[in-house]
């Protein structure tokens, strides 16, 4: 029985899975959670960081499913497992909060809270109180 219909179309189903789900959200996340004032900026290490993974990735991918055979499943399904759990522990809620407001869910967290001090959180609200 030839298997490369079957690897062909299971990687086409996983990455219109990830394309509908996952991955946009590199792209809409960061344009969330920065402040203001490091938006520019943490939005352009965001984009640098995500080609550089994304041409990482591509360069092994071409010989990872002769190695890895139908192990390479579990090698991507287990990254997005990890991923699910990082943003359900890690990543802060930010319906309804506005982007002037962001420092305050960030010093809120249980984890990041303690990364941002007070003055920090006492200059974002000189900032908003000037616009």
């Amino acid at each position: 029985m030839d298997y490369a219909p079957w690897v062909v179309a299971f990687i086409c189903v996983y990455i219109a899975g990830f394309a509908w789900s996952w991955g946009p959200l590199g792209w809409l996340v960061p344009s969330e959670i920065f402040s203001l004032d490091i938006r520019s900026a943490g939005q352009s290490i965001m984009v640098s960081v995500n080609m550089f993974l994304t041409f990482i990735i591509w360069q092994i991918f071409l010989t990872m499913p002769y190695h890895m055979k139908f192990g390479l499943f579990y090698f991507f399904g287990g990254w997005v497992l990890i991923m699910t759990i990082f943003i359900a522990l890690f990543l802060p809620e930010t319906k309804n909060m506005p982007i002037e407001e962001m420092i305050l869910v960030w010093k809120l967290h249980w984890f990041w809270g303690k990364f941002i001090s007070d003055d920090d959180v006492h200059v974002a609200n000189d900032m908003v109180a000037i616009a």
